[in-house]
């Protein structure tokens, strides 16, 4: 009867989706049985957290434009319609796979921290993490990329005009939007943080104060210039000029920290991306100051040496498994990263397949270790839940995987005067005390302490997977802390239990970060499941969300490209609003 019921509201959920794995729920119930079907495509694919942003990344790829042009889209529309976490304020990382040259580029335009920043700034008098100066207050705010990366990332590898790129995103804001629920609801719900700033209740709220209702009219005028100018005139319509005063004035006007100086210098840089393989797959993900991507190879190499299929899928035998690789993966999070171009990350170590082997070896198959008893590793050999992630493909072969961010729901909740754009929270991300855990109680040490022009560590982990030489798989997800597990568990769904994308998409998660010494299992894993995992000495738990009480893990953005060369994607149903475009 359960599994009955479970498929019920499976297939309720699956309904008129039109075309699409659109979300209806935030909490969906998964059958183990269900085979969900994915939307497919032919010419090109955009599948990210909101319709509108989507079907601009459609339009673009429509008028001629490739999966990069796409991609920027999307990215700026979603500033307009998903402010939640898509952004002109904040930052992130874009991994780009060009088929002409066979070759990816890992574009990093996470946030930096202003030339007036310290390690101990969040520090009070009695040497504790003051955590309301660190998470909400205009101090928080790192120097924003999202502008520089979207604008570089065109103009090196798109095939439009930036001005007809960005024209679905000045349309969006000029003569606005139909509020849908997701809106609303989101804005309600954060009405007290965004009222206590005067300029992001007028430009989030009703004249009265009042939110916005699901069906009416939703328009941005000074959002819409902003964009306007970025539009006419790249980077430098945002980190100079008339926007780059709005955002001095902003800051001084509340003691923060970012000037006109560090707006100049701030550089969206290409990096080397993460390479490892997992059975006949090769995974490619994004490197430091991404903390995803070395630690999904990590934990790949440790669960390649078992025959997981075998297992079953969401067994408790498979989900110890995971559980314990995630355990040491965080473990290492918490020493060995930070910003590459300040802290020596041994990536090359804490990829090897050897060292994967030695943490195999510790593990037990029939009991959990306590997290007390699990340290980074003290020799190697030599050698952020608010953010939002999208996916582009196009029938050239091309594939961009994208998540950025604000850090929180809103970054700090303060509104640029006069430019329409919320600034992030992403000073929180480095580790304003040694042993300390942030808003998403991650435990970080000295390589991701605070200093001028470092940018902060980050759990986004856009992966790209490739086999036999072809690209198959672009995906990422929202979630802070839990992004990384997300990711990993819908790869191996399709690397290892050969799943298609929407069922990769939909089946039952679970995350451990190390500390807290919790194992979160989302709704839809069996009773069976839960109760012989705690007489593993697992301490069990349904919630998901560490300053949420939220009940999903994440929300992948997924487009494979299949061997009949149909482009196949789905939305994650975890989100409402999410939306995979095609055609």
């Amino acid at each position: 009867m359960r599994n009955l019921l479970s498929l019920l509201v499976s297939l309720m959920l699956l309904g008129g989706a039109a075309g699409h794995l659109a979300a209806q729920t935030a909490t969906p119930v998964i059958s183990y049985n269900t085979q969900f079907h994915p939307t497919l495509a032919r010419r090109g694919m955009v599948v990210s957290q909101d319709k509108h942003a989507s079907e601009a990344g459609l339009e673009i790829l429509r008028m001629g434009g490739n999966a990069i042009d796409a991609a920027v889209a999307t990215g700026f529309a979603l500033a307009v319609t998903h402010p939640q976490a898509g952004n002109l304020g904040g930052g992130g990382f874009m991994l780009i796979y060009l088929k002409s040259e066979d070759r990816v580029i890992a574009l990093d335009y996470r946030e930096m921290a202003p030339r007036a920043a310290s390690r101990d700034m969040f520090l009070n008098a009695g040497g504790d993490v003051d955590n309301r100066r660190a998470r909400f207050s205009m101090q928080s705010s790192g120097v924003p990329g999202t502008v520089m990366g979207l604008t570089d990332a065109q103009a090196k590898y798109g095939a439009l005009p930036l001005s007809a790129v960005m024209a679905p995103a000045v349309r969006l804001a000029d003569e606005g939007f139909i509020m849908n629920w997701a809106l609303s609801a989101s804005l309600s719900r954060y009405r007290e943080r965004l009222g206590a700033d005067p300029v992001s209740l007028k430009q989030y709220f009703k004249a009265d104060g009042s939110p916005y209702q699901q069906g009416e009219l939703f328009q941005q005028p000074d959002l819409a210039k902003t964009l306007t100018e970025i539009a006419a005139k790249g980077a430098a319509g945002f980190y100079q000029g008339w926007v780059a005063d709005r955002i001095v004035e902003t800051m001084k006007s509340s003691d923060g920290l970012i000037r006109h100086e560090d707006l100049l210098n701030y550089v969206a840089k290409e990096r080397d991306a993460i390479s490892g393989t997992f059975r006949d797959y090769s995974v490619v993900a994004m490197p430091p100051p991404s903390s995803g991507g070395v630690h999904v190879v990590q934990m790949l190499n440790v669960l390649e040496g078992w025959d997981l299929k075998s297992l079953g899928h969401n067994s408790a035998s498979y989900i110890h498994r995971l559980t314990e690789s995630m355990k040491y993966a965080y473990a290492d999070r918490s020493k060995y990263l930070g910003d590459p171009d300040f802290f020596k990350v041994p990536i090359t170590a804490l990829t090897d397949k050897g060292y994967a082997g030695t943490i195999r070896g510790k593990i037990k198959l029939d009991a959990a270790t306590p997290s007390t008893d699990i340290a980074p590793a003290p020799e190697l050999p030599d050698e952020s839940k608010d953010t939002t992630h999208f996916s582009t493909m196009d029938a050239a072969g091309n594939m961009v995987s994208n998540t950025y961010t604000l850090n929180f729901s809103y970054g700090n909740g303060r509104t640029v005067a006069g430019a329409g754009f919320l600034l992030n929270n992403e000073m929180d991300d480095f580790s304003a005390k040694p042993g300390t855990p942030n808003g998403f109680g991650l435990i970080g040490g000295v390589a991701n302490a605070i200093e001028p022009g470092k940018r902060p560590l980050s759990s986004m982990t856009p992966v790209l997977l490739f086999k036999d030489g072809q690209p198959v798989m672009a995906t990422g997800s929202p979630g802070g802390s839990t992004i990384i597990t997300a990711v990993l568990q819908t790869v191996l769904n399709v690397m290892e239990f050969d799943m298609n994308a929407a069922t990769a998409t939909a089946r039952p998660r679970i995350h451990h970060q190390w500390f807290p010494d919790r194992l979160i299992l989302e709704p839809g894993h069996s009773v069976d499941t839960r109760l012989l995992l705690a007489a593993m000495g697992h301490s069990v738990s349904a919630v998901a969300s560490y300053n949420e009480g939220e009940r999903v893990l994440g929300a992948t953005m997924t487009i494979i490209r299949r061997p009949d060369g149909l482009i196949a994607g789905s939305a994650d149903p975890r989100r409402p609003g999410a939306y995979a475009a095609a055609y």
